[in-house]
């Protein structure tokens, strides 16, 4: 008999089974964070990673900025789907997970296409004026909204943000952490806001879709 842990394993296989494969080089740096980092559940990961490079094409950004770089699997996935002369600003602070992908950013001819920005995201969004075309969202929890309020200014009507995690594991039905907590603020904040259409996606863990009116 299946139980629903078991279902949703299986589930996640079969819609990766149906989904496109991703690059040997992405495939490379899965396996080497499964390896060397300590929480390698953080990776974006083939399917949501595809989602991430399809909305970047059917969207036609051409600047995106990313809040939370990790190892660099998203900002690969979407630097592929980048025209000539797209940009895309991926931000992190973490100079061991930074340190791997700057390295992979370095092999892949997809690369040139992505600037690292290291430190405090908050500081440093200051210091960019956009306007962005698509924003992807995966860094601290607690400063989720803080992202949102800094980086939707920056964008112009049709913008997209895509925020991930929102389901937080499904603790945002019983949040207990301060990270359930500041995740149930966040996706209630969004939904309230009428300067935005939304739509909360179960993909993965989660992932919000929000549209600038």
């Amino acid at each position: 008999m299946l139980t629903l842990t078991t279902l949703g394993r299986e589930i996640e296989e079969y819609a990766l089974s149906k989904t496109e494969k991703h690059s040997n080089l992405l495939k490379q740096l899965m396996a080497e964070t499964h390896a060397s980092m300590e929480f390698p559940q953080m990776l974006t990961g083939p399917v949501e990673g595809q989602f991430l490079k399809m909305m970047v094409l059917t969207s036609k950004a051409k600047t995106v900025l990313e809040i939370g770089t990790y190892t660099g699997y998203s900002a690969l996935s979407m630097a592929q789907a980048l025209p000539r002369g797209g940009k895309l600003y991926t931000m992190d602070l973490n100079p061991k997970s930074l340190a791997v992908a700057k390295r992979y950013f370095e092999m892949s001819d997809d690369g040139s296409k992505i600037e690292i920005v290291e430190g405090d995201a908050l500081t440093n969004l200051k210091k960019l004026e956009g306007p962005f075309d698509l924003v992807f969202i995966d860094a601290d929890k607690g400063n989720y909204k803080n992202y949102y309020e800094a980086v939707l200014p920056k964008m112009q009507s049709g913008g997209i943000i895509l925020v991930d995690n929102v389901l937080w594991s499904g603790a945002v039905l019983d949040p207990k952490t301060d990270d359930d907590k500041a995740i149930v603020a966040f996706n209630e904040h969004v939904a309230s806001d009428d300067r935005v259409e939304k739509v909360l996606l179960t993909i993965r863990d989660g992932v919000y879709f929000i549209r600038k009116i």
